[in-house]
């Protein structure tokens, strides 16, 4: 029998963190879980990504409550995958927010993606039988989009390709400070098994372009400082061309999804093996880069049998 996922074990507490990355915004992190984010307006509150569960979302609850009273109004989706959406029942927010292609990826994919996630990594479903069915956004837009919270303007901007088809980034302009889902991470492994491998680093081109003075990433701790946003943002690159070169060298000559494995893992084991859920990412993003190395632009569908017939493949 093939030995279970990385993330099928992973049942440790992580330590939640709640950070001040500009005036009235905070990042929400977990030492490499997902993250959420925080926008305080003059008479409201906007949060980024939902969590998984709405047990969940209650602790970035609390974390809000500790900072403010003011209601929460908008919830803002990166991207349709799982673990970032099914928790937003418990905001009571009036406005969900997600691109158009966002969206469609729910109707697409939104199931098969919460079955599959749910299997892969249990934990991060902690009190799943509080979810009241997929999340579905209010509004949803194409490439920009501005929400006024008060007097504060923030930004939502699908700027390319790179974790998804459909990812945005939110930018809030009075402190310069950008929540970027999983387009950025730090110190935690990119997962790239519905990503576009050949678009990524010009989407992280454009994030690199806004110069923010602080970013809080899809995993990991917030970044605050230039210094610290830009050293992220080339590491995430590296993770990204390290995982696709090597798998695509395999498949231009034919060679096996096996053969891409173990050649991704000698290109990446020795730069980010300790980083987070790094075993839980690899098969994944070596089964995607392997198939967008041979043309299928489209990512296909994880199903709970597909990630099990993809991982015995990969045990040789």
């Amino acid at each position: 029998m093939a030995k279970a996922f990385a993330s099928q074990g992973d049942m440790s507490e992580k330590k939640i963190s709640f950070t001040e990355v500009g005036e009235g915004l905070y990042a929400f992190t977990a030492e490499g879980d997902p993250n959420s984010g925080v926008i305080i307006g003059d008479d409201s509150v906007m949060i980024v990504e939902a969590q998984a569960t709405p047990r969940l979302a209650n602790k970035v609850i609390e974390c809000v409550r500790s900072v403010t009273d003011k209601p929460i109004t908008h919830v803002a989706l990166t991207h349709y995958h799982a673990v970032r959406v099914l928790g937003a029942s418990a905001f009571g927010a009036q406005q969900i927010l997600m691109s158009d292609m966002a969206r469609a990826m729910v109707v697409e994919r939104g199931q098969e993606d919460w079955d599959s996630e749910f299997h892969r990594f249990p934990r991060l479903f902690e009190g799943h039988e509080s979810i009241p069915g997929l999340t579905w956004p209010t509004t949803t837009f194409c490439d920009t989009m501005t929400v006024y919270l008060g007097n504060r303007r923030v930004d939502l901007m699908h700027l390319g390709r790179a974790h998804t088809a459909g990812d945005i980034v939110i930018h809030v302009p009075d402190q310069n400070v950008m929540f970027t889902g999983d387009i950025v991470e730090y110190h935690s492994a990119c997962y790239c098994g519905d990503g576009h491998f050949n678009d990524w680093g010009d989407t992280l081109d454009e994030i690199k372009w806004f110069d923010v003075d602080a970013i809080a990433p899809g995993r990991g701790n917030a970044l605050v400082g230039k210094d610290m946003v830009n050293a992220a943002i080339e590491n995430t690159r590296d993770f990204v061309e390290s995982t696709y070169r090597p798998a695509a060298k395999v498949a231009a000559r034919g060679g096996s999804l096996k053969e891409a494995w173990d050649a991704v893992r000698a290109e990446c084991d020795p730069k980010f093996a300790d980083y987070a859920i790094y075993e839980h990412c690899l098969p994944f993003n070596v089964a995607r880069a392997y198939d967008e190395a041979r043309g299928i632009d489209t990512p296909r569908i994880w199903t709970a049998q597909r990630d099990l017939e993809m991982w015995e493949a990969l045990q040789g």
